[in-house]
C-alpha cells in the first residue's frame, strides 16, 4: 500500500493559525532556528507556511482567516493555549534568551528538571506554549 502522507512529512504534524505569517516567521526564525520549508501565496498573501527545524517539518501556520477559516490564534481570542510543543534543542537558556528578546513572554525560567531534560517554557507572539528542552544525564 502506497504512504499516504506527502514526501518529507511526519505522521503528525501542528497545523497553528497565526495573526501575521510574516511575524511568525521573523519570531521562529530567530527564535527558535527554524527555516522555511514551503511558502504558499494567494493575490500576492501568504496563505500557508512550513517550517522545518533540524531537517524535520515541525510546524505548518496560516493567518487568520486564511482560506476562509474562522479560527484565530489563542492570543487573539484572549485565552491560553490547551497545548504545549515541546521543542528540543542545543541550548536551552540561549533559545530561552533570544524567544524573549523576539518578543515572547517567559512562562518559565530555565532549570534542570526531575525526569532529566534541562527546561524552560515560553509563549510566542500568538499565545502558543513551547517547553524548551534539552536532554542531560543524571550519571554526567
Amino acid at each position: 500500500m502506497p504512504d499516504p502522507r506527502p514526501a518529507k512529512f511526519q505522521w503528525l504534524t501542528p497545523y497553528l493559525m497565526v495573526r501575521n505569517a510574516e511575524r511568525s516567521i521573523e519570531f521562529y526564525s530567530r527564535a527558535f532556528g527554524f527555516r522555511v520549508r514551503k511558502e504558499l501565496k494567494k493575490f500576492g498573501f501568504l496563505i500557508h507556511v512550513e517550517m522545518e527545524h533540524h531537517g524535520e517539518l515541525v510546524l505548518m501556520f496560516s493567518p487568520e482567516g486564511s482560506f476562509g477559516s474562522p479560527e484565530k490564534s489563542p492570543a487573539a481570542m484572549g485565552v491560553m493555549a490547551s497545548q504545549v510543543f515541546y521543542l528540543y534543542v542545543d541550548d536551552v537558556d540561549a533559545v530561552y534568551r533570544q524567544s524573549l528578546e523576539c518578543g515572547a513572554k517567559s512562562l518559565s525560567e530555565p532549570c534542570n528538571m526531575f525526569w532529566g531534560d534541562r527546561f524552560a517554557m515560553i509563549e510566542d507572539l500568538d499565545g502558543y506554549r513551547w517547553a524548551i528542552a534539552r536532554h542531560f544525564s543524571f550519571d554526567a
